[in-house]
């Protein structure tokens, strides 16, 4: 579920442009092409750093749905989660009935889950972080994923393309560590928005693991974010997992309480 707040996999779609209407217009516009031109990162390091930049935040809060389509049919769950810088975060489930009240705390590279069902709290570590979320195509491995790509990948652009009308970069992204659930990333990065808009995810073997297709955007605060996108685990059964952000605030001031053990149980 972390994959929408941090994830290096959002975000992209189409922008109607404006026609120039006059000659006054027309000089603003190649004013502002040119300025951009010169501002265009040289190297895929600098676009891996205003990729991180338009997406990383101190705070957030995230109001998100996540549908599962599965082999025995479709099933979507709400939730509400809070971001403290890119370490932590708290996601609180909030329907439907089943999952309600199901939370998860991540500290670092921990991870608890707590369900009212049993009020009980588990360390999810070993074997477990390879399992499925809720039935969906992350794991919880995708969820302690350092968010940060220029941090732990390597980069280098491999040519130019167009994606559903938009221009992109074309990235081929290697580990930094060997420990990272993902040894090599290729992402299509709109040129203008500096967002993924397509992602493959893949092994240090070569297999490709997971797919991720942005669908939908939205601007927050000056900021090119995932409004929609869907999650593809190429290994398992299903159409997927589609998640649509409902609401995102970015806020600074979350109480520190929040992110404690104590509030998996409140």
């Amino acid at each position: 579920m972390q994959k929408i707040i941090l994830l290096t996999m959002l975000i992209g779609a189409l922008c109607a442009s404006t026609p120039v209407t006059d000659a006054a217009t027309m000089d603003a516009s190649v004013t502002d092409a040119e300025a951009l031109e010169a501002s265009a990162p040289q190297t895929a390091e600098e676009i891996l750093q205003r990729i991180d930049a338009n997406r990383l935040a101190d705070g957030k809060i995230v109001v998100m749905s996540m549908t599962i389509y599965g082999r025995r049919g479709d099933r979507t769950i709400r939730a509400k989660a809070w971001q403290r810088n890119t370490d932590d975060s708290f996601t609180e489930y909030l329907a439907p009935a089943r999952e309600k009240g199901v939370k998860m705390l991540k500290l670092g590279d921990q991870l608890w889950t707590y369900s009212p069902d049993t009020d009980r709290t588990i360390l999810i570590s070993g074997h477990l972080l390879r399992q499925s979320v809720m039935g969906s195509d992350m794991s919880y491995e995708d969820m302690l994923e350092d968010p940060s790509l220029q941090k732990t990948y390597t980069a280098r652009i491999t040519g130019e393309e167009t994606l559903r009308g938009r221009p992109v970069w074309v990235l081929e992204l290697t580990a930094r560590q060997d420990d990272l659930a993902y040894a090599r990333r290729k992402i299509r990065v709109d040129r203008e928005r500096y967002i993924g808009l397509q992602e493959e995810l893949y092994a240090k073997s070569g297999t490709l693991l997971k797919q991720i297709e942005v669908t939908d955007v939205m601007q927050v605060d000056g900021r090119w974010l995932a409004k929609e996108m869907l999650y593809k685990d190429v290994l398992k059964d299903g159409n997927g997992t589609k998640m649509v952000v409902e609401s995102l605030e970015f806020n600074n001031e979350i109480a520190d309480s929040i992110f404690s053990r104590a509030a998996l149980r409140k």
